[in-house]
């Protein structure tokens, strides 16, 4: 590990950057080459699962430079963390640091890997100017990924991956609340820590205004050349919104629609985002009618008479995570067919973690004394805050299992990093 450090140290007395993109892991690790430019670090025991996980990385890093520019860092590595890592992904210049939650085995959460590939330039390149515009990282960042996602696996994928972050978007609302004051692009953190600010709305309500815009000036055509001359006018600078929104007008000056574009309340409108892009529903069509005929599945038949196993076989990662989504806003399933479709989909058994903590959070919210378990194991084997917020709120919500998510904080709290801490404190009322 001591050579990466040198590499990195040497490489960027060329590059600025900023001070929060340099982090240092020790550890006893292996490595595996994965491409021209890359590779995938780990502790024994992952790293050939990470090689196999994580092997796309060269067509995404290419798929990138398509749309962005030259990747100006020579070398991009990954480094898979420890199951306590918070975050999916930390974007670090030159070494990427993974939870190792995202070896799925099958590589459907390798996504992850595009957004930090994408930090490359939107963030690391071009960085906010302070979390108070912290959206233009993550929003762009977001935006570009799935763009890399449409060019690698066609622009359905990319629309499916987009609706899934609309649901994260909208459970964030939910929770924040349509007025709260975080729901907003561009916040006042005057005397905030920004861990306190932190949520999906940067993330989704960002990449949604950047769609907007795209289709605002003309389609993909059009703004992709937009982006890369943005990335390259303000490359190793640290800027905020209006100086964005000043160098796109400027840009599309002759353009007839900027007229139309309600910029106040883009960056500075709380809750719902006030436009959402027309979505290709192709690979939602599927889900949208398996979902309607389990809710209208009546008890008193067997579920396996109507629903097989290959219902969700076929279906890629995406779809099931989008399908058990559409659950999640229903109203609360049965417990028969909560046990039905256990039968006939072995869903306790997918180890794929946005699957598992979706299908425990069904579970959860009616009241099936078999998801608690499985949620007490979930939070206790890993310290990801995507996954430990919903399921300790869902726990601490519900007056059965209140003392439940009070005891398994106690027990699990060492092993959680500071900032999942206070966040899991804060959800728990302590």
């Amino acid at each position: 590990m001591v050579i990466r450090i040198q590499e990195f140290i040497v490489l960027n007395k060329k590059i600025p950057i900023q001070s929060y993109l340099i982090a240092i892991a020790v550890g006893k690790f292996e490595s595996r080459k994965i491409g021209p430019r890359s590779h995938v670090w780990s502790e024994k025991e992952n790293v050939d699962t990470a090689a196999f996980e994580f092997a796309e990385t060269e067509t995404m890093i290419q798929t990138a430079e398509e749309l962005c520019g030259p990747y100006v860092w020579g070398i991009y590595d990954i480094l898979v963390l420890p199951p306590s890592f918070p975050y999916g992904g930390m974007e670090n210049p030159c070494l990427t640091f993974a939870s190792s939650t995202l070896l799925a085995g099958d590589r459907s959460l390798a996504d992850v890997i595009a957004h930090e590939i994408a930090h490359s330039w939107t963030g690391n390149l071009v960085t906010n100017k302070n979390s108070e515009h912290f959206w233009l990282n993550e929003g762009f960042t977001v935006f570009t990924e799935q763009k890399i996602l449409g060019r690698m696996f066609g622009e359905p994928q990319r629309h499916l991956s987009a609706i899934l972050e609309t649901r994260t978007l909208e459970n964030a609302i939910k929770v924040m609340g349509e007025n709260g004051p975080f729901t907003s692009l561009v916040t006042n953190l005057t005397g905030i820590n920004p861990d306190e600010a932190y949520s999906s709305v940067p993330y989704a309500k960002g990449s949604m205004f950047l769609w907007y815009l795209e289709e605002i000036v003309g389609g993909p055509d059009v703004i992709e050349p937009f982006l890369k001359s943005y990335y390259e006018h303000f490359k190793f600078k640290s800027i905020d919104s209006y100086q964005f929104k000043d160098y796109f007008l400027n840009y599309f000056k002759e353009s007839n629609n900027l007229s139309d574009i309600d910029w106040n309340t883009w960056l500075h409108g709380k809750g719902t985002p006030i436009w959402q892009p027309d979505y290709d529903q192709s690979l939602v069509e599927t889900v949208t009618e398996l979902r309607k005929k389990l809710v209208d599945w009546n008890p008193l038949n067997k579920l396996s008479n109507d629903f097989t196993s290959d219902d969700l076989n076929l279906m890629p990662s995406m779809q099931i995570m989008e399908f058990l989504n559409q659950l999640l806003n229903e109203e609360p399933l049965g417990i028969e067919t909560l046990e039905e479709m256990e039968k006939v989909y072995k869903l306790n058994a997918n180890n794929n973690p946005e699957i598992k903590f979706r299908w425990i959070r069904l579970g959860l919210k009616s009241k099936w004394d078999n998801a608690i378990p499985r949620a007490i194991k979930m939070v206790s084997e890993q310290g990801r805050m995507k996954y430990l917020n919903p399921l300790y709120r869902d726990l601490f919500n519900d007056e059965d299992t209140r003392q439940i998510a009070l005891d398994t904080y106690e027990q699990n709290k060492a092993s959680y990093m500071s900032v999942a801490q206070k966040k899991l404190m804060k959800i728990l009322k302590l």
